[in-house]
């Protein structure tokens, strides 16, 4: 047994997708791969702007002790010739309908976080009457425009990088929000580094001058907007506009968490996340519970 948890610890094992149920949905532009993870409640969970769904998860893991997490892989993910056709965020939501239908899921609730947040968000405003409820981690209003976001973004969208570059190892000790263990730090920027540059690249296209707030309006879903107070990539007045913007809408701050607070404090985020889904689940069933 200590053998075991050395190893975990070393290899990054601890934070990979265990005891999880695989396999793949037949869309209609790509094949999906899937990852299930529990029981209970439906909860589809969409992964960020890199990483795919082994990079949430610590947290996929984490909201299973609740719920019946299901997550998959984005459009690209897999496959960095599907940028040969041409898609975009319509696309990508689309996507996202496609497999509920596929997987038969009858308005579940949505999270997700960072790119896939954004996702989760345009979908619930796309296709109001399929989800229940939304929670997000890491989006606001709009892209971060600071001199340190334009830079990151150029860079990664024109020049190929190694995956030991100083400076992208220094833009993840940003996103983390502070000092992480090694092992954390190298399972992130390794597993960031199984998506292909070019579909980062094209994800962050996506989204540099993309305006939620003029969206949301539409969700009449609850919302619950969560926010690390160390988030560079985005500001308090970015995620004030977001929820100010939803009708149905409430923010959460993440004290010491940065980005990636999915990934370095997944307990925290899949605690609010509970909170606020079986808040709304008791809302429906005092609502709908027969006099």
């Amino acid at each position: 047994m200590i053998a075991t948890s050395a190893w975990e610890k070393s290899s990054g094992a601890a934070f990979r997708t265990a005891n999880a149920k695989t396999g793949v949905a037949d869309l209609r532009f790509y094949n999906a791969q899937f990852c299930e993870w529990g029981h209970g409640q439906p909860l589809i969970l969409l992964p960020g702007l890199a990483g795919g769904f082994e990079l949430i998860g610590p947290l996929a893991r984490e909201l299973a002790r609740h719920f019946h997490v299901i997550s998959f892989q984005l459009r690209g993910e897999d496959d960095c010739f599907a940028l040969r056709r041409r898609f975009g965020l319509r696309d990508l939501v689309n996507d996202v309908r496609e497999f509920t239908e596929w997987f038969g899921l009858e308005r579940p609730a949505v999270c997700g976080v960072s790119f896939g947040g954004l996702l989760a968000l345009e979908f619930a405003a796309a296709y109001p009457n399929c989800v229940s409820a939304v929670a997000v981690q890491g989006v606001g209003a709009q892209f971060e425009r600071g001199l340190v976001q334009r830079i990151a973004s150029l860079v990664l969208s024109a020049y190929p990088l190694p995956t030991n570059s100083p400076f992208v190892n220094q833009f993840f000790n940003l996103l983390f929000g502070g000092p992480q263990p090694r092992t954390l730090f190298e399972f992130v920027t390794h597993q960031c580094w199984q998506t292909d540059q070019s579909v980062m690249a094209h994800r962050l296209r996506l989204i540099e001058r993309h305006d939620l707030a003029a969206r949301v309006g539409r969700i009449p879903a609850p919302v619950c907007v969560l926010g690390g107070d160390r988030d560079f990539l985005v500001s308090a007045q970015s995620l004030a506009r977001l929820t100010d913007a939803l009708e149905h809408g409430q923010r959460e701050s993440l004290e010491g968490c940065g980005h990636l607070a999915f990934a370095t404090h997944p307990q925290l985020v899949a605690a609010r996340i509970r909170a606020f889904l079986s808040s709304e689940i008791d809302t429906a069933f005092r609502h709908f519970r027969l006099p």
